[in-house]
C-alpha cells in the first residue's frame, strides 16, 4: 500500500512515525507548506521520498490522511480533485465532523471515498519536532463512516489503526461526534483557558499546585487550530458551555446555603465516575 500523509504536523508527523514503525507501507510520502520538515522527515527515515510535485503522489496513493486544519483539508481535496488515483480511500484526523464531512460530500468524485476520522491523543506542542508515534497507544480513535463508504475500506482503515497502536475504534455518526467531542474534548480547553486567564491568576501565581497544573495543560494551546474548530463547532460548544454554567451554579448555591449534606453527595458522586473511568482505562 502507498500512504501520503498531508501535514507534518505533531498529528501527522507522529501518524507518519507509527506507520513507519507498525506498517511497513510500499511507500510512505508526505506533502506540507515547509520544505524544511519534509526534509528532516526524510533524513529521519520516516517518509520515502521529497518532491514538490503533489500530483505525483497522489496518482500513486491508495489511502491518503490528511493532518491538517478542517479548512485546509477540504481545500486540499477540491485543488486536488483530478490528482487522486481512482478508488482512494481520502480520511481525515480533525477534530469537527459535521461541515468538513458535508463539505466534502459536494464536491468528492465518485470513485473517492472520504471517511471521517479523530484521533483522541495528541499534544499541547504543536509542529514536527514533537512527533511521537507511540501517542497513540491504547487511545481511541473515532471514524464518521456514512452510506456512501463500503465496509471493505472501513475495516482497511480500523485495521491501520489498530496496527499503529489504537486501542479502540468508535464509529459515529458525524452530527453524534461533534456534540460528544464538544463535551470530552473543546469543553476540557475552553475550561482550561477561562481558569488560567482569571483575574485571580497574577495574585495566586506563586501559590500553584499539581491541581492547578494538570487542569491547566490543555491551555498551553493552538490558537489558530482550536478558534477554528470551537467556531464551526459553535451550536454544540455554547450547549456544552451553558450545561457547565448551570452546574456551577448549582455548586455556588450548595456552597452558599452551608449545605454539607448535598455538597459531600456531589464530590462523592464525582470521585466514584472519577474511579469508574480509571478502572475502564480512560
Amino acid at each position: 500500500m502507498n500512504i501520503t500523509i498531508v501535514g507534518l504536523g505533531v498529528i501527522g508527523g507522529s501518524m507518519a512515525k507509527a506507520i513507519r514503525e507498525n506498517i511497513r507501507p510500499e511507500n510512505l510520502w508526505a506533502v506540507d507548506v515547509d520544505f524544511n520538515i519534509l526534509k528532516e522527515a526524510y533524513e529521519d527515515g520516516i517518509i520515502d521520498d521529497i518532491n514538490s510535485d503533489v500530483k505525483i503522489y497522489l496518482e500513486s496513493s491508495d489511502m491518503v490522511i490528511l493532518c491538517t486544519y478542517p479548512k485546509a483539508a477540504v481545500d486540499f481535496i477540491v485543488s486536488n480533485m483530478d490528482n487522486f488515483k481512482r478508488n482512494t480511500i481520502i480520511t481525515d484526523t480533525s477534530g469537527i465532523k459535521s461541515k468538513i464531512v458535508e463539505e466534502v460530500r459536494k464536491i468528492l468524485r465518485q470513485d473517492l471515498e472520504f471517511i471521517g476520522g479523530h484521533p483522541m491523543a495528541g499534544k499541547e506542542s504543536s509542529g514536527y519536532k514533537y512527533s511521537d508515534g507511540r501517542i497513540f497507544r491504547g487511545a481511541s480513535y473515532i471514524i464518521t463512516p456514512d452510506e456512501y463508504c463500503s465496509s471493505e475500506n472501513v475495516l482497511l482503515l480500523k485495521e491501520l489503526l489498530f496496527k499503529i497502536g489504537f486501542m479502540k475504534v468508535v464509529e459515529l455518526t458525524p452530527p453524534s461526534h461533534d456534540k460528544i467531542v464538544a463535551y470530552t474534548s473543546q469543553l476540557p480547553h475552553v475550561i482550561a483557558c477561562a481558569v488560567i486567564s482569571s483575574k485571580s491568576f497574577e495574585e495566586g501565581k506563586e501559590c500553584i499546585g499539581g491541581s492547578f497544573r494538570d487542569m491547566t495543560r490543555v491551555a498551553d494551546i493552538n490558537c489558530q487550530l482550536w478558534s477554528e474548530l470551537l467556531i464551526d463547532n459553535k451550536e454544540n460548544i455554547l450547549t456544552e458551555i451553558s450545561s457547565l454554567v448551570d452546574d456551577l451554579k448549582n455548586i455556588h448555591a450548595i456552597i452558599e446555603n452551608n449545605d454539607r449534606y448535598k455538597l459531600e453527595e456531589l464530590l462523592k458522586r464525582s470521585s466514584i465516575i472519577r474511579r469508574e473511568m480509571n478502572y475502564e482505562g480512560n
